[in-house]
């Protein structure tokens, strides 16, 4: 492994790391924040530190939103994929543990292309993928695990809340891609990041939440130090970082990973559990993005059996392997 080798992995490992701590953290900090301030404070937060980073970091031309279509996309970024999303999550995150609650968002890989079939005139679900799309509902089935006669109990309906941020994430992204920006995704983060807080303080204020409700102890501070620093500024550059390099199916992956650094971070700070129904769901999910996505998958093994076989023989030829992983999948970057 060379020495880029080392830097995706590192891209991969603190994206995964970051945001699996998000639902830790989020769950954390709710017992001392209301839900939508809480947001609201992160995005705060992460906007001086990634648009200080974006300023200094990329030039002017690369920075500065020119075309209707980057207003679009910051527009579509910072409502839905950042906005909503992760408005729904805190939210829902009141309601479930850290790890049931990263396990529905990680369909979010699984709606994109679903979403995008219908928006996105260049875009169609084969009936595999369809079967994929399926399974994965099957999975948040056996996680969200309805009882008839509770469904209106408040766990059923935070799991509710947080499949709604799954479906905001993969909505975000089929919009920005329709917006067809040409703002890099680093920067259109960036920009997104304080429409975000403007909707999430707006929410806010609807809701009726009031500053004087937090409680700011120690514990309260690094659950906000967290969720604004690391899973809020530091996790998108490791994030975007990584799909610039590996693009969206590798990239993705990481949200495979998040809910078992989620789990394992509820058990070891906040003594929660997880059922092995739970775990079997998480399973089914991923068993449906790996259909999904079986096309870069499959062109994947075969690119790595080529590099094999032409450090075997370099006289080897390698075969063509590429596959479009926009338009087996859904989404851009």
């Amino acid at each position: 492994m060379g020495r880029s080798r080392y830097h995706l992995l590192g891209f991969f490992l603190a994206a995964s790391a970051f945001f699996g701590g998000t639902f830790v953290a989020a769950k954390a900090g709710l017992n001392y924040f209301p839900p939508l301030l809480f947001v609201a404070f992160r995005f705060d937060i992460g906007t001086a530190l990634l648009l200080t980073y974006v300023l200094f970091a990329f030039s002017r031309e690369e920075w500065l939103p020119r075309t209707r279509s980057d207003f679009a996309g910051i527009l579509a970024a910072g409502v839905f994929t950042v906005g909503l999303t992760n408005a729904f999550i805190f939210l829902g995150q009141q309601y479930t543990s850290s790890g049931v609650g990263s396990i529905i968002y990680s369909l979010n890989p699984i709606l994109t292309p679903a979403l995008a079939a219908v928006l996105l005139s260049d875009e169609d679900l084969t009936r595999v993928g369809a079967g994929g799309l399926a399974l994965g509902f099957v999975g948040v089935a056996l996680v969200v695990d309805i009882d008839p006669a509770h469904v209106l109990d408040g766990a059923v309906i935070g799991k509710g809340i947080l499949l709604g941020a799954a479906v905001c994430g993969a909505l975000g992204s089929v919009l920005i891609r329709r917006a067809g920006s040409s703002l890099g995704s680093t920067v259109r983060t960036a920009w997104a990041l304080p429409v975000a807080a403007l909707l999430c303080h707006t929410l806010s204020f609807a809701a009726g939440e009031q500053p004087a409700a937090i409680a700011w102890t120690p514990t309260a501070f690094a659950a906000l130090g967290y969720v604004g620093v690391f899973s809020g500024a530091l996790a998108f550059i490791a994030y975007f970082g990584l799909l610039d390099e590996v693009g969206a199916i590798r990239g993705n992956l990481i949200f495979y990973l998040v809910p078992i650094v989620a789990t394992l971070g509820g058990w070891a700070l906040l003594g929660e559990a997880i059922s092995a129904r739970t775990v079997v769901g998480f399973f089914t999910i991923f068993l449906g993005f790996s259909i999904l996505g079986h096309r870069v998958i499959g062109a994947e093994v075969s690119r790595i059996r080529n590099r094999v076989a032409t450090t075997l023989d370099p006289a080897s030829k390698p075969v063509a392997t590429r596959v479009n992983e926009t338009s087996s999948w859904g989404e851009q970057d």
